[in-house]
């Protein structure tokens, strides 16, 4: 495949833009082929382009959705091995787990795929009409989803494939009828080339109009761009607490406000029960360890802080924890900016009092695992030091004085996308306050497991109360991330021959829906005709 570096707007390509380049992760080589940031009449026209494609998208029965979902999948299962070398060479992330991540990405794809086939995201209700009730007649009235409009994504830097130009703010916004304009981000512009490439090639085989996927390159001028363009009517975000502040107050200062849904900071909390610890704590340490290294630590889940009461048995979880961190081999970071960023979050821990350093491996460019300890005071201080996300393989241990200790971290604690208890079966029962307060505070509530390696179902939930998100109403992984991008609207009195497919009486896309307060997937007889015979 010949690499353009050109933008993607309806379905030409273009670019007039200063160059940008793509740079390996480890040697800091320029790739041959220079990329352009997008000037803001090309953030503008990409814009148009899915607001122009949007009646169309949004009009598709749930089986020409999918089936464009599905070819999408398709072609991203096709790429060859140039495409995971060319992603490996950008992210530093070794071929295996890009492989996985490929497969991730279009598995996730074909469970939109038939998330839309099920029907159930339209939410159809129908409370038919009343002409006799007293001592008011009551209206037809109709309701279902509908997609919001163009979607701006942004791309995340960690997960090339699945955080990315097709990943699930992508599909979700496509399931729902949105069109979008992706954001590339700028670590890994050859890599979301090919991919651009593969959901084109999908759309020009399913015949869908051009305009449905557009995508740019660029900095943060050219995603403030883009947030500021009339025509996009929603974000999906993955990445800082910094950049997903800044977009979402961006997009609130518009004249017409709009939704941003920002994944943004984590420290994903695990509280370990004496229990667990008197029970299993040298294997929890390992697993833990290879929790926080995984991925060179570069995933929002990591497990960035580890609470325990103070004991024999919690020194020597510690030391354990230590050893396997120790020995865990140190990797390529996504890139230079990502490495400096985490040494410098490195630096302002150990500069706070009471923090010391445990573990501290690196060599050659490349990071290892960094074990910090915390006085109980830093964990409670007014500025939560410890709250802050470190984005790389640490995590900082702290010693309690007693399970009272977890209850009132917990009151106090910022959202998160996830908590984990270490504990028994009957720590459950016994501490139940403890697991209400997390419930109000974390998307995910995890019981001897650890938070990396999120599943992508059904019933999955990646968000959580902020800062861990701008909207903890929704998720960006599974398939109920389809529902940030869906809006309810109501036909009150329609004819049946003007209403949408999804509210005809025929039910013609054979949907569930409510219809007078019972489900069914039945078609209506004679429903328009109980008000002409009145």
């Amino acid at each position: 495949m010949t690499i353009l570096g050109l933008h993607y707007i309806g379905g030409e390509r273009r670019a007039a833009g200063t160059p940008l380049f793509s740079i390996d992760a480890v040697t800091g080589e320029r790739h041959p082929v220079s990329f352009q940031e997008a000037t803001e009449a090309e953030v503008t026209a990409a814009a148009l382009a899915a607001h122009q494609a949007f009646p169309a998208l949004r009009a598709t029965s749930p089986a020409e959705r999918a089936a464009l979902l599905e070819t999408i999948a398709d072609e991203i299962d096709a790429l060859d091995q140039a495409f995971i070398a060319a992603a490996s060479r950008e992210t530093a992330l070794p071929p295996a787990r890009l492989e996985g991540e490929r497969k991730r990405t279009s598995n996730q794809l074909r469970m939109f795929a038939a998330t839309v086939r099920r029907g159930d995201f339209l939410d159809v209700r129908i409370d038919r009409a009343q002409p006799a009730r007293q001592p008011l007649p009551r209206p037809d009235l109709r309701q279902y989803r509908v997609g919001v409009g163009p979607v701006a994504v942004f791309g995340a830097g960690n997960f090339p494939l699945a955080f990315s130009v097709a990943g699930g703010d992508t599909a979700s916004a496509l399931a729902a009828g949105c069109p979008v304009v992706v954001k590339a981000h700028p670590g890994h512009m050859v890599t979301s080339e090919y991919v651009a490439n593969a959901i084109e090639r999908a759309i020009a085989r399913c015949g869908a109009q051009a305009g449905v996927f557009n995508m740019v390159f660029g900095t943060a001028a050219a995603g403030a761009a883009l947030v500021r363009t009339p025509h996009i009517k929603a974000v999906g975000f993955t990445g800082s607490l910094a950049a997903g502040r800044a977009l979402f107050d961006l997009a609130h200062s518009r004249p017409d406000p709009i939704p941003v849904f920002a994944e943004m900071s984590s420290v994903n909390p695990v509280i370990l029960m004496p229990s667990a610890l008197s029970a299993r704590g040298a294997q929890i340490a390992r697993e833990l360890a290879a929790s926080v290294t995984f991925g060179c630590g570069q995933l929002c889940t990591n497990p960035g802080v580890v609470l325990g009461i103070r004991s024999p048995a919690f020194d020597a979880f510690v030391a354990e924890l230590g050893t396997a961190l120790a020995l865990a081999e140190p990797q390529p970071m996504l890139g230079a900016d990502i490495r400096e960023n985490f040494q410098r979050g490195l630096a302002g821990l150990r500069e706070v009092p009471g923090v010391e350093v445990l573990v501290s491996k690196q060599a050659d460019g490349r990071i290892g695992g960094h074990l910090l300890k915390a006085d109980r005071s830093v964990l409670f201080a007014e500025n939560r030091p410890l709250e802050e996300e470190v984005f790389g393989p640490s995590t900082v241990i702290v010693a309690l004085d007693s399970e009272n200790d977890f209850l009132a971290f917990a009151e106090r604690m910022r959202g998160q996308l996830t908590a984990t208890l270490m504990a028994d079966d009957g720590d459950l029962h016994h501490h139940a306050a403890l697991i209400e307060l997390l419930e109000s505070k974390v998307g995910r509530l995890l019981f001897n497991g650890y938070p990396t390696g999120v599943e992508v179902s059904d019933a999955i939930v990646h968000g959580g109360p902020y800062p861990a998100t701008t909207d903890a109403r929704g998720t960006s992984v599974g398939s109920a991330a389809i529902e940030r991008f869906l809006r309810p609207v109501c036909y009150q009195n329609y004819p049946d021959s003007v209403l949408p497919p999804a509210l005809r009486d025929r039910n013609p896309w054979q949907l569930p829906r409510l219809v007078d307060g019972v489900p069914t997937r039945a078609a209506l007889q004679g429903a328009h005709d109980l008000e002409a015979a009145a």
